[in-house]
């Protein structure tokens, strides 16, 4: 399993729950060297903008679990060079999406959508070229609400976008609850090519 942005807070739990899991990884990342040293874990160095180093560290991958994000002043573009060498490596994907962006709009709702034109009017266009690239490749894309720090929950559902209950606001749920639901979805591909919501 191939964990992209394996260093942010997702991408830790992510990393750290494919361990627990028994999965051999392969973590990328600009600096790898942030995380545990583990005799199933590989670390390889590649920022995303840098297209040939990106190209190589996803070489071979058989499924991509993607972490990455948008921190503040980063270059526009980060998501979409992300999805885009995931999808030409050929891999099958699961993607982390916020709720409101791309065919998750309507599900979210209108003030959902409003606060996101608001607060991240810059980052939208590349979450969106980035959902629409995974997407076009047959992978998963996984929305969820504001990320919170935490355990995961036993409760968690990920559910089709059409059978997410009716809400003003999207839940708040734990990273850790996401990584989860993105584990599960990359052992079991059980919507591949679609996209989801992960709830609490």
């Amino acid at each position: 399993m191939t964990i992209l942005g394996a260093t942010g807070g997702t991408g830790r739990e992510l990393v750290r729950q494919a361990l627990a899991r028994g999965h051999h990884v392969r973590a990328v990342a600009r600096d790898p060297s942030r995380l545990p040293s583990d005799s199933r874990l590989t670390l390889l160095t590649a920022d995303v903008l840098d297209g040939p180093a990106l190209t190589r560290a996803l070489d071979g991958a058989e499924v991509i679990v993607s972490g990455l994000g948008i921190t503040g002043g980063e270059t526009p573009g980060v998501l979409t060079a992300g999805a885009r060498a995931a999808a030409a490596s050929g891999a099958r994907i699961v993607w982390l999406s916020a709720l409101g962006v791309g065919p998750s709009a309507p599900a979210a709702g209108f003030l959902t959508r409003a606060l996101l034109g608001a607060f991240m009017r810059k980052e939208l266009p590349d979450r969106e070229a980035a959902t629409a690239a995974v997407l076009a490749a047959g992978g998963t894309v996984v929305h969820a609400g504001p990320l919170t720090d935490g355990p995961p929950t036993p409760t968690r559902r990920t559910l089709a976008l059409p059978d997410r209950p009716l809400a003003l606001f999207p839940a708040r749920v734990s990273r850790a609850t996401v990584a989860a639901a993105m584990l599960d979805e990359a052992e079991s591909l059980r919507f591949e090519g679609h996209p989801v919501v992960v709830l609490p």
